[in-house]
């Protein structure tokens, strides 16, 4: 029998590890190859803003999914103190006394070894394999493997292939700028994503992947074109775009839902309703959407809100959230209502005027229906009307003669 280990921190887990993984489990032929997270590693710390030792966890269990054979252990993290890789050595082999342990390394790590806490024991409880890189034509590794085997018995594979160039410093960097995530297991990338661990904000393209999957099929371009307004918006508001684009993504997400499914997420969500959103289900998408997008990407409060306002508006809405409720009501694709040009030009002119006009503008369309409007609706008109009023500027005027597309 024989196990292949493979320590880190996977800080987070990355296709580097998943790749040199597997080609070292090709090679060696393992009957199983173990990923081992480490609680705190002996020769450097974990940089500052990492994970719960659990997420760590999680992740690498993600990660070894992708690995032939591969099981995350958290034999380290069980464990205080620092996570010496002679103590894991140790307790692996009284779990498997008649196993060839082959514990897996990296270049740099193979070239210091000996430099390690008790690296006679290392290299007596277990074999070590190694990838020799194409550009050691010193033969470092080579040499390295002799000067093991004749100091300390140790054998040594060296296996042939380059691992993936990938560096979890690197990434950590690259996830806050919605970038990365190339470099990562997908299940993994959900995960950070999920938990926004690492500061990382999601991908404007995979977001748009997994929420459009939500949605009716006539619905996306909407939701496209929400998101090209909400982007223009933000810039000529001097917003955060991404911001922006992330919460106009996601802002119909449960839509589609019928009033059933809705009132099932309201009761997961513990969303309290009020006679009116009773009465209205197109008024509960904002609510159930914005707990939905919460959960399932982890998105940030202010973009919760975003959405969870762009239905009914309140009074004193951040920036944000009139972008979201303005680029909802004067996407390119909608067209052929009363005050839409009007509502498309205040919208770049001044903010106040654009909400004053698109609340009262909701406000016609629910009356002209026989509905009565819900009163965040109302409040936050006679808010921004007020507000229009103590900078002694005028409503925009508008004619209400036809409806307003949902």
């Amino acid at each position: 029998m024989r196990i292949l280990i493979y320590g880190g921190s996977f800080n987070p887990p990355h296709m580097g590890h998943v790749r040199s993984a597997n080609v070292a489990a090709a090679a060696l032929e393992p009957d199983s190859v173990f990923l081992v997270p480490a609680a705190i590693p002996p020769h450097k710390e974990l940089a500052a803003g990492s994970p719960a030792v659990s997420d760590r966890l999680a992740m690498t269990k993600l990660a070894a999914a992708e690995v032939s054979g591969g099981e995350a252990l958290d034999i380290e993290l069980e464990r205080s103190g620092k996570s010496y890789t002679s103590d894991t050595l140790r307790q692996l082999k009284e779990r498997y006394p008649e196993a060839e342990l082959v514990f897996l390394v990296g270049t740099d790590m193979l070239l210091t070894i000996d430099q390690w806490h008790e690296p006679e024991a290392v290299m007596a409880l277990a074999s070590i394999a190694v990838f020799a890189r194409e550009t050691d034509t010193s033969g470092a590794v080579e040499k390295k493997a002799r000067m093991l085997h004749e100091k300390y018995g140790a054998t040594i594979y060296v296996l042939a292939g380059e691992p993936v160039e990938a560096a979890s410093t690197d990434i950590r960097e690259l996830l806050p700028q919605r970038q990365g995530r190339e470099l990562l297991p997908a299940s993994v990338y959900e995960y950070i994503i999920r938990h926004r661990l690492y500061g990382a904000r999601p991908a404007p393209d995979w977001l748009r992947e997994r929420a459009y999957a939500y949605l009716a099929p006539k619905r996306v371009a909407h939701v496209c074109g929400t998101e090209q307004e909400a982007r223009r918006l933000a810039e000529r508001w001097g917003q955060d775009v991404e911001d922006a684009a992330e919460a106009a993504i996601v802002h119909d997400i449960t839509k589609k839902l019928t009033m059933e499914e809705q009132l099932i997420l309201c009761g997961k969500y513990d969303i309290i309703l009020d006679e009116c959103e009773l009465a209205n289900e197109k008024l509960l998408h904002a609510r159930t959407g914005a707990a939905f997008a919460a959960e399932l990407f982890g998105c940030p409060a202010h973009i919760v809100q975003a959405v969870r306002w762009h239905t009914t508006g309140r009074p004193d809405m951040t920036v944000l959230e009139q972008i979201i409720y303005l680029a909802d009501y004067i996407e390119p694709g909608r067209s052929g209502f009363s005050g839409l040009a009007e509502l498309r030009e205040a919208a770049y002119q001044d903010l106040d005027l654009a909400m004053e006009l698109g609340l009262r503008m909701s406000l016609e369309e629910v009356r002209s229906k026989g509905q009565t409007p819900h009163r965040n609706t109302a409040e936050a008109q006679a808010w921004f009307a007020a507000r229009l009023k103590a900078r002694g500027l005028e409503p925009v005027s508008w004619t209400a003669d036809t409806p307003i597309p949902e």
